[in-house]
């Protein structure tokens, strides 16, 4: 979807030029759907390109965790922080809450 935010933003922005190529059955579906939103060709084609870039940008991101948080996660896992008083409380009173 082309919202004004990406429309304004291409065309303030240094222009660069994306050439790919389609065939023809591929183009006119592409261009009916921005008919349908009432976008250029262009404006559609980069919008929709944006969207799909950021998505896969922020999917892979939740997948995969950088190597230091990685590396963070794994130490907490093997090498856990002894309890402080207050877990030892909460611990304490869970414990006489569901009764073991």
């Amino acid at each position: 979807m082309a919202d004004n935010n990406t429309r304004s933003s291409y065309s303030n922005a240094k222009a660069e030029r994306l050439e790919t190529r389609l065939s023809s059955e591929q183009k006119r579906l592409i261009q009916h759907a921005a008919n349908l939103q009432n976008v250029s060709l262009t404006d559609f084609v980069v919008s929709n390109l944006q969207d799909a870039a950021m998505k896969t940008i922020h999917e892979h991101e939740l997948i995969n965790l950088h190597a230091e948080d990685r590396a963070a996660l794994l130490n907490a896992l093997f090498n856990p922080p002894e309890p402080n008083e207050n877990l030892k409380l909460a611990f304490k009173r869970y414990q006489e809450e569901v009764e073991f």
